[in-house]
């Protein structure tokens, strides 16, 4: 494993943002792609994304913008993948055949690939050739909002392969950033997607009128509901109630900063689905994620009422009203 390898960071949202501003901590270079040549020229003018996290400066004369991905691959031997779920498979299908398979690669992406109903790690071992030893997932408890203001914060690296993780882990590692190690690359990315999902279903109940008692017994009811899914998908020993998965569901369901509860809110509040989108002008993984668990969830058979209840207003537009009615009958 390098010890300073050349990075890249895909994505030029909110989370590769502040793993960008972690990164240049302690990394002296880094290679950014961005989509959109417009945004560049602008944060090679303001010192900031024009976007997202607008308040960080960055070093820019340490940062390589690209807008070919292509090329921003080409020079990096790890490479973290922060960009939504849905445009995932059409934004790497440019690059040639098998130039993913030596990389190095953590996703950052909170979802499931929708055209393939996979994980990231699986994604991107069964159609880019990437090893699993060479693949690994970031996940939270962590909002990137947060990372901005350098308030403490913890992440969670999960791979099979140790050294490669604590190598990241060493590099985005700083006064108010604390990182953990997991080998539970499944658990750790299905729960990561999961609590998208009951974000939205918490933000739904808040736009209803429920109250903190009631909220206070959906999470409960969720961390079992997303024990008993990781545990269908990848039965190994592992302990739920720690902060990669109950820390991360939590920090989702209650912060000001979750962009999946904003979206529930909305929509317990009456606003329809699109408007609701419209209004955010952010992706909300759970979204996807709904409807891809939904999918899933058809052969697997795991008991998942909240999941379901999002699913049912989402896309089957029952009226957020009565999907409630009918999921608190189902809560204990």
């Amino acid at each position: 494993m390098l010890q300073h390898p050349h990075i890249a960071v895909i994505g030029s949202g909110s989370w590769a943002t502040a793993i960008s501003k972690l990164l240049l901590n302690n990394c002296s270079k880094l290679h950014w792609y961005f989509r959109n040549a417009e945004h560049i020229t602008y944060f090679k003018n303001h010192g900031h994304n024009p976007k997202y996290l607008t308040d960080v400066k960055f070093p820019t004369d340490r940062i390589t913008f690209y807008t070919s991905l292509e090329d921003c691959l080409q020079s990096a031997e790890l490479i973290i993948l922060a960009i939504p779920s849905a445009f995932i498979n059409k934004a790497l299908m440019v690059l040639p055949q098998g130039m993913l398979s030596k990389k190095l690669i953590f996703s950052a992406i909170k979802g499931i690939e929708p055209e393939n109903l996979a994980i990231m790690g699986d994604y991107l071992h069964r159609h880019h050739q990437v090893p699993l030893h060479h693949i690994g997932v970031i996940t939270g408890p962590c909002h990137a909002e947060e990372v901005a203001m350098e308030k403490l914060s913890y992440l969670t690296l999960a791979s099979v392969n140790t050294d490669m993780a604590q190598n990241l882990a060493s590099l985005l590692k700083c006064e108010y950033m604390n990182v953990s190690i997991s080998d539970d690359i499944y658990g750790t990315e299905y729960a990561a997607v999961l609590k998208n999902i009951i974000a939205i279903a918490c933000g739904i109940a808040h736009g209803l009128g429920y109250g903190d008692n009631y909220q206070a017994v959906l999470v409960s009811n969720a961390i079992q509901e997303i024990k008993r899914y990781v545990d269908a998908v990848h039965p190994i020993n592992r302990d739920i109630k720690a902060s990669a998965y109950l820390g991360d569901l939590l920090v989702t369901c209650y912060s000001q900063f979750s962009r999946n509860r904003t979206f529930g809110t909305m929509l317990g509040k009456g606003y329809s689905v699109q408007h609701a989108q419209l209004e955010m002008n952010m992706i909300a993984e759970g979204y996807y994620a709904s409807n891809c668990i939904h999918n899933i969830n058809k052969t697997l058979m795991v008991h998942m009422p909240i999941s379901e209840c999002v699913y049912n207003i989402i896309y089957n537009h029952t009226p957020p009203s009565i999907a409630f009615k009918t999921l608190r009958n189902q809560l204990s």
